[in-house]
Formats: C-alpha cells, structure tokens, sequence
C-alpha cells in the first residue's frame, strides 16, 4: 500500500452542495437537553422576556435569546470559564452548534456579540430565566421548599491588590506610601524605605478607605485559602429536600454573613411565590414551605436569630463556642438563641447539619471550581451576577438530567457508558474464570464418555 502524503493548500471549491457537508448527529445529553427546553417552550418565553431590548427593524444582526442563553449553559456543562472559551468551543464542536441550531454554512456567534448581549439584557431577566428553570424543576417534583440550607463562598475579583486607589485622593498605594514617608521625615525613600514603613502600618487596606478603579464592587478580602484578594462573595439557598438551589445573590468580598443572609431570604420567598403561580408545581410543593432554615456558625447572630423566628422559621443553626453569657435585658435574644441550641441538639438537627456538607457546599465545588466560575472574567456585581444566574441555572438543569438520563454532565454521560462497558468486562472476566476452575475440577474427564467430553472440551477453550 502506497503511503499517504498530505496536500498542500488548495483554493476552495466556490459551490459546495449541502449534502456533502459533514453533519453530527448530536452529543446525546445536549439532544435530550434541547428535547426537554423545547417540550416546555423555552425559546418561546426568552424571546417574549427579551423583546424590548431588541429592534423591530434597525439595528445590527442581533443574537437570538434562546442561542445566547444556551451558550451561558455551555460554560457550565463544558466547564469553561470565559465567554471568548465558549465563543470557541461552540464554533469547533458540530455537536454544540447542533445544540445551538446553527448550521454548517453559518458561522457560530463570536465572544463580541455574547458579551454585547449579556450587557444588553438586564439582571431582572436573567434572574427570570432562573426562575423559569426552577419552575421546570417543580414540574418533574425536585422543588420541596420545605427546608432551606444557606451557605456562602468567595469569588476572586477580576482585580488586582496593586492596582488599588485611595478613596478620598485617588492616589495608588505606592504614592500613598510615599507621602507617608515624607511626612514622616524621609525626604527621598527608597523602596526598602517603603516596604518597612508598610510593614509598621496597622490595617493597611481598609475597604472604607481604599477601591479598586475598575470593579468598585470589589472588595479586599481574606479567601478561603488565607490569601488576600479583591473578591465578591457569593450566596445561595438550597432546598435540601432534592439539592435544587432556589436562589443566588452576589454581595461584596467583605459583607458578613448575618448581613446578608436575609437578602437571599427575601429572594428565596419571591422564587417561592413566582412558583406558586403554576397550578401543577402547587401540588408537588410541600404543604409546609419555608418552614426551616439551615446555615453554618458563621450566621449565627442574636439579631439574625430573632428575625427569623419573628419570620416563624425554625432556625438549625450552628453555635459557636461563646463561652458563657449575659442575657440581661435580652429575653427575647435569649429565648431564640436556646430554642436554636435544643433544635440542632436533636435527632433532626444532626440530620440537617450532616446534609450541609453534601447538598450546600457540594455545589460550590461543581459549579465554582468545576463550572469555572471561582475566578471571575467579568467586573462588576451586575455582570457577574448575570453569568452566575444562568451558571445555577445549568446546575438546576443537571438535576433533571439526572433523573432524565442518569447523569448530570456531558462528561458524566460519557463516564456513565465508560463504566457500564467496564462493568460488563469484569462481569465476563469473572464468568470465565469460575468456568475454567470448573474445568479443572472436572478433570480427568477423559473418563466420560465421548459426546460429554467433546462438548467440556469444547467449553473450556472457548472460555
């Protein structure tokens, strides 16, 4: 057989007929996906939510509402973490452009056009998308309400700590330094000068007194890690009843945790009574919605406690070690902080504090560190926000998958088939081997008769 060889550039045929195109038949996951966002009209309702923000008749070619948010999705399913990735993953996948019902003649959307309608589309209708999400989870029963876990991460900023400015002047940090050393009598410092002038200061970096100029809602923060970094704070709610993540809210690196626990409440309460709309989701809610609250010692406040029990929640809520109190003029306090301690001491309080590490911080690991969202490529909490919405909202929809087709993930799809295909293999291996200590056990067969010993004979080299 003749070798190979590759030929060089050739010109492009000017006709090409459609039929000799390549075509795919489409990742199996992204097919059923697209099934169930067609069966519950999700194009439909993008388009209506979107129509004021697009032109009847000027206007540059647009991006159709269903294709971009389809491509937010795809950031999460393939773990991307900017949009000029997904702009590029889509464009070299046929099966993603199926996903996105782009055709081989036509060019997929580039990074330009998506970022141009993320800041076209304003947060209220990405969160409606969310919601839209949510009620299709009611539909399929993943939606209780019942018991609400609240848990919190940080994101790092799309921002650098050198790049930092003073709040009042608007000088950087170095310039800031260096006016500290002239006025402390260091006419010309120098940058060893500076560094041990720096190292004397107390509370250097004040988020009251210092900004960063690009993204001004980010704030100087201690990560998880101990680092130090301009970071915002992500929070959600999830229904610990089936893992649907009811709602997200974005706040500043620095806003503590009992500050902003009653926001995502109130956004939790407004997702619950949009779904109690739906005729059908009613009927697979619990019967007791929005009846307790679940978080970690880092909410656990006496002013947080009173409000939610004034709220007529009951609150498990981890205690930290205070030590022994003064509850003097504090009745109320008192009575909402020891009816929180018998609760999380009980049988179902153990229960729900062992559910928090599976179902509230599990999450963060698949749709932060494998979703590619832990270190943001937008600026601002209005964008950031936006991508994280729909980011969620693939999350919600992995849990349909799940209970669809068995996985959550393309690469779980695929995993699955892996691991279906070992399973028959050791399953075999494991019939061959008990066939041939059959064998032995049955020697000498040369004492049975002719027909029984061709047949074992047989038996045995074809095992």
């Amino acid at each position: 057989m003749a070798m190979g060889r590759r030929k060089g550039e050739r010109q492009q045929e000017i006709w090409v007929e459609a039929e000799s195109l390549p075509s795919s038949p489409g990742h199996p996951f992204y097919e059923r996906l697209n099934a169930e966002l067609g069966a519950s009209g999700f194009d439909a309702y993008v388009e209506k939510e979107c129509a004021s923000f697009y032109a009847e008749k000027m206007g540059r070619p647009s991006l159709a509402p269903g294709v971009y948010f389809r491509m937010l999705l795809v950031g999460y399913f393939e773990r991307i973490d900017s949009e000029r990735g997904i702009a590029w993953r889509c464009s070299d996948s046929l099966a993603l452009r199926h996903f996105l019902g782009c055709g081989i003649e036509e060019c997929s959307p580039d990074h330009s056009t998506v970022s141009r309608t993320r800041r076209l589309i304003d947060v209220e209708t990405h969160e409606a998308v969310f919601v839209w999400v949510l009620r299709v989870l009611g539909e399929a029963g993943l939606v209780k309400g019942k018991t609400i876990g609240i848990d919190a991460t940080t994101l790092e900023a799309n921002a650098a700590l050198r790049s930092i400015i003073r709040r009042e002047t608007g000088e950087g940090y170095d310039e800031f330094l260096e006016g500290l050393a002239k006025a402390s009598g260091i006419e010309t410092p120098t940058r060893q000068d500076l560094v041990k002038l720096d190292r004397k200061r107390k509370k250097k970096t004040s988020n009251d007194d210092w900004r960063h100029p690009h993204d001004p809602d980010a704030q100087v923060t201690k990560m998880k890690d101990g680092r130090t970094h301009e970071a915002h704070k992500d929070e959600h709610a999830v229904d610990l009843d089936t893992g649907a993540i009811l709602a997200v809210t974005l706040h500043g690196g620095a806003v503590g945790d009992t500050s902003s626990v009653l926001r995502t409440l109130a956004e939790v309460e407004g997702n619950i009574e949009t779904l109690r709309e739906d005729e059908v989701v009613v009927e697979r809610l619990s019967k007791d919605v929005l009846a307790e609250v679940v978080m970690d010692k880092g909410y656990h406040s006496n002013d947080t406690l009173v409000t939610l029990q004034e709220g007529e929640y009951r609150t498990y809520v981890s205690e930290p070690d205070r030590g022994r109190r003064n509850w003097e003029g504090k009745g109320q306090e008192k009575r909402a902080v020891y009816a929180n301690r018998r609760r999380i001491r009980g049988n179902r309080g153990k229960r729900l504090m062992r559910l928090r590490g599976e179902l509230l911080e599990r999450p963060f690991a698949h749709y932060l560190d494998g979703g590619g969202m832990r270190r943001t490529h937008l600026r601002r909490n209005e964008n950031i926000l936006k991508r994280l919405l729909i980011h969620v909202a693939g999350f919600n929809l992995g849990l349909l998958m799940r209970r669809l087709v068995g996985c959550g993930t393309p690469r779980g799809h695929r995993g699955a088939k892996i691991a279906s295909l070992s399973t028959l293999r050791f399953l075999f291996c494991a019939a061959r081997s008990r066939l041939r200590r059959l064998c032995r056990q049955l020697r000498p067969i040369w004492c049975l008769p002719s027909r029984q010993r061709r047949f074992v004979t047989q038996l045995a080299y074809t095992a």
